[in-house]
């Protein structure tokens, strides 16, 4: 209906204009959209993770298991599992269907960032702070963790040896960052020194490694098709890379090639770059810069700049583009907030009935003989009454044709999630009597209180679902 109302040429605009909206539950510090578009999951500083329908702008769940803040969000392909890595040095992975925790995965270092297979739910990747990169199983109740190399591997001609030095510098080395490739049958990580290291899931060896940069490789992100990828880096330089096909039965790995398509900077300010994300059809990359309130947009084709996203008066942290249309979304590293940027469409209202028209000047309208006929009161009750005997279903969501056919899971709607619209530390208690929060309010859960949205954790990593009565 929406969409009827709008203009088909502003629909075929693919990039965002201006500051649109603002979303609040706590403080937000990361954010990841799931592959349909209509969920933003938001992981907060208290460790509880956020997730908002993006149609209404409410809150659709809401997922505690953490206490410290959350580092990254995985979504699994169909939308039903997330996987949660934080501060206090544990990934969860969640089911939404009931909000329990499957698996928890403990780490002897904090996490970085930590990512799910794209068709595996049970097998994700995480980086760890100044430890080796694991790759882990969590088909059964036992974790297997393998751990991944970090030392690139170097091209080295025939009887030639690395130097003692060289050995020594490579093992120094640490992975930032690891992600997997569109199959899921490498990963690539990038490490502390620069290096991009392309490792084989199956037998976690590195097949390739090549010297990106001079600095601390960042971050790393994939395009939705996977064929690109693009690089945030401590040079202060955002890089556009294409892959190389992976997937081929017989590839050769000499063959294997890594260039940079291009460099994005700025030459003047020497502005640091906090994150970068590919657009929907991965034809832009946008960034949010250290000590700025802009979001900068490139187009790839050229790699020129060819928008600045003015946005409110404070620094901004993670942003994410929808996955199918020109919105973006980012939050404020002072304020927590979650801020949006779309287009700003005039609605059609000539859609609003097929035989309404629009039309400059007043013009006579001839009324019809029956049109304003009076009927009897019986005769309108009547029909009333027979409306209001209709059953009206208002949680069951139809299914609708899409590409997302083979994935049937859509989030049950939930109705009492209390604190939905806001958290603002003060609250009020009483007529005219405001308060501030108490530290602990609202945390009952950690101390073992019952939860319909968090389960008791049992032996080795699995979770108990408990009962969904409230305390009242």
């Amino acid at each position: 209906m929406n969409l009827a109302l709008t203009d088909p040429f502003i629909l075929a605009q693919d990039c965002p204009e201006a500051l649109t909206g603002k979303l609040r539950s706590g403080h937000a510090t990361c954010l990841r959209f799931n592959r349909k578009g209509d969920f933003l999951a938001s992981g907060r500083v208290d460790g509880t993770i956020v997730i908002f329908d993006i149609e209404t702008n409410g809150v659709a769940r809401k997922l505690r298991g953490h206490t410290r803040q959350i580092q990254s969000i995985s979504w699994s392909r169909d939308g039903r599992y997330l996987l949660s890595s934080s501060q206090d040095w544990k990934c969860i992975l969640w089911d939404l269907s009931d909000g329990t925790r499957i698996r928890v995965v403990r780490f002897e270092a904090p996490v970085y960032i930590a990512e799910l297979h794209p068709y595996n739910h049970f097998l994700f990747v995480a980086s760890l702070f100044e430890d080796q990169p694991m790759l882990v199983d969590i088909s059964k109740n036992v974790p297997v963790k393998r751990k991944l190399p970090s030392a690139p591997r170097r091209p080295l001609a025939e009887g030639e040896e690395l130097s003692e030095k060289q050995v020594a510098q490579d093992a120094k080395q640490t992975t930032c960052v690891t992600i997997f490739t569109s199959l899921g049958k490498h990963i690539i990580a990038g490490t502390s020194k620069g290096w991009l290291n392309i490792i084989e899931t199956q037998t976690c060896q590195i097949i390739h490694s090549h010297n990106l940069c001079p600095g601390v490789i960042i971050f790393l992100r994939l395009t939705v098709s996977g064929r690109d990828m693009v690089s945030n880096s401590s040079d202060r330089v955002i890089r556009t890379i294409p892959l190389p096909d992976l997937s081929q039965l017989d590839l050769d790995i000499g063959k294997i090639k890594i260039d940079v398509e291009h460099k994005f900077q700025d030459v003047v300010n020497r502005l640091s770059w906090n994150h970068v994300a590919f657009s929907s059809t991965g034809e832009y990359v946008c960034a949010t810069t250290y000590m700025n309130h802009d979001i900068y947009v490139w187009e790839r084709n050229n790699g020129s700049l060819v928008k600045i996203l003015e946005g409110p008066r404070e620094e901004l942290g993670v942003v994410e583009w929808h996955p199918h249309r020109p919105f973006v979304a980012a939050c404020g590293l002072e304020s927590g907030r979650v801020y949006l940027w779309s287009i700003i469409a005039p609605q059609r209202w000539s859609a609003l009935a097929p035989d309404f028209a629009e039309v400059e000047e007043n013009v006579e309208y001839v009324e019809r003989e029956d049109e304003f006929d009076i009927h009897p009161i019986e005769e309108i009750n009547k029909r009333r009454l027979d409306l209001e005997d209709e059953a009206v279903d208002v949680l069951t969501v139809e299914p609708t044709k899409s590409q997302f056919e083979e994935e049937s899971f859509t989030m049950p709607v939930l109705l009492d999630i209390g604190d939905s619209e806001s958290e603002e530390e003060v609250v009020l208690v009483g007529p005219g009597t405001m308060r501030r929060k108490s530290p602990g309010e609202g945390r009952g859960w950690m101390n073992g209180a019952q939860s319909g949205e968090s389960g008791e954790e049992g032996a080795n990593g699995t979770v108990k679902p408990q009962s969904n009565k409230r305390k009242r």
